[in-house]
C-alpha cells in the first residue's frame, strides 16, 4: 500500500546570494600598479647603486677608512652582513655568491635582484632617477585624487575610539588569530591598516623622496636645508636604506594579508575594481 502524501513541507534553505561591489576606481587601480612597478625598479636599481659602496655611515662623511654602522662584504671565502657589533655570515646569499656559470661574484647583492644585472653604477643611476620621477608624479596624482574623493578623511582618519590602546590591542590579537572581518565589514580599514597605509603615504614615501634629493649634490646646492634636516648626506643615505627595508617589510605583510583574507576576491578588486560581497546589495560606501 502506498504511503499517503505528507502535508508537511520541508523548509529549504534559500540559495546563497552575492553581488559585486565597485570598490576601486580605474584611476586608483592604474596608479596602484604604476606604484608597484616604480617601487620595484627603484628597489632593484637602488641595490645596484648600493653595490658600488656597500657601507652605511652617520654624519656628513663616509669612506672606506671611516667606521660604518652597516656593511655587506666578503672575505676570501665568505660573505657577511655587519650591523654594529653583530656580524652574520651570508655566503651564497649576500656579499659572496656564485652565478649560474660558476663564477664567484663579490657584490653586496647578487645580479638576479639588481637593475642592471651586470655591475653598472651609471646605468643603475639612470634607472633610479627615471623611476624616482615616476614615483613622485604618481604619488602626487594619488594624493590629489584621494583629497578630491575624501578617501583620506573617510577611510584613513583615526577616530578617538580606534586610538584607544585597548582597541589597538584587540585588533592586534584578531590579526594574530587570523580573524579578519568578512562581508561588508571588510570594506572598511581597521586601525592597523590605517596606521600602516598612513605610515607609507605620509612618512615612508615622502622620506624616501626627500632623502633621495639630499644625496644629490645639485639639490644640496639649491636646497642646503636638506643636509641640515637629515644631518648630512651619509645620514640621509642611511635613512634612505632603512626606509627601503621598512617598505619591503610592509610589502610582505601586505601580500600575506591579501592571501589570508582571500586572494581571489582581493585581487579581483584591484584588477577589475569589483569586490564580491555576500547577501543582497546594500550600497555601502566605497573605500576609494
Amino acid at each position: 500500500m502506498a504511503d499517503a502524501p505528507s502535508n508537511k513541507t520541508v523548509a529549504e534553505k534559500p540559495p546563497a546570494s552575492s553581488y559585486l561591489y565597485k570598490r576601486h576606481s580605474l584611476p586608483v587601480r592604474i596608479l596602484h600598479w604604476i606604484n608597484v612597478l616604480s617601487l620595484t625598479v627603484l628597489l632593484m636599481s637602488g641595490l645596484m647603486i648600493f653595490n658600488a659602496h656597500p657601507r652605511l655611515y652617520w654624519g656628513q662623511y663616509g669612506a672606506n677608512p671611516d667606521h660604518a654602522w652597516f656593511e655587506i662584504g666578503s672575505t676570501e671565502n665568505t660573505g657577511f652582513v655587519m650591523a654594529g657589533p653583530l656580524r652574520v655570515e651570508t655566503t651564497g646569499v649576500l656579499g659572496r655568491t656564485t652565478d649560474r656559470d660558476g663564477n664567484v661574484q663579490r657584490h653586496a647583492f647578487p645580479g638576479w635582484i639588481t637593475i642592471p644585472s651586470g655591475y653598472s653604477l651609471a646605468d643603475a643611476r639612470l634607472w633610479h632617477l627615471a623611476f624616482a620621477w615616476v614615483l613622485a608624479l604618481n604619488l602626487t596624482a594619488y594624493m590629489a585624487i584621494s583629497l578630491r574623493n575624501r578617501h583620506f578623511k573617510r577611510d584613513l582618519a583615526i577616530s578617538r575610539n580606534e586610538a584607544r590602546p585597548s582597541h589597538v590591542w584587540a585588533d592586534v590579537k584578531d590579526h594574530a588569530r587570523l580573524k579578519f572581518p568578512t562581508g561588508a565589514a571588510a570594506l572598511k580599514y581597521n586601525i592597523l591598516q590605517k596606521l600602516a597605509y598612513s605610515s607609507v603615504l605620509f612618512v615612508m614615501l615622502p622620506l624616501m623622496i626627500l632623502t633621495g634629493l639630499t644625496m644629490s649634490p645639485a639639490m644640496d646646492a639649491g636646497w642646503g636645508w636638506l643636509l641640515d634636516l637629515f644631518g648630512g648626506r651619509q645620514s640621509a643615505r642611511s635613512i634612505h636604506f632603512i626606509t627601503m627595508i621598512a617598505l619591503i617589510g610592509f610589502f610582505f605583510v601586505h601580500i600575506a594579508m591579501v592571501v589570508l583574507a582571500g586572494p581571489i576576491n582581493e585581487l579581483r578588486s584591484i584588477l577589475s575594481g569589483y569586490y564580491k560581497l555576500p547577501g543582497k546589495r546594500a550600497e555601502p560606501e566605497a573605500v576609494e
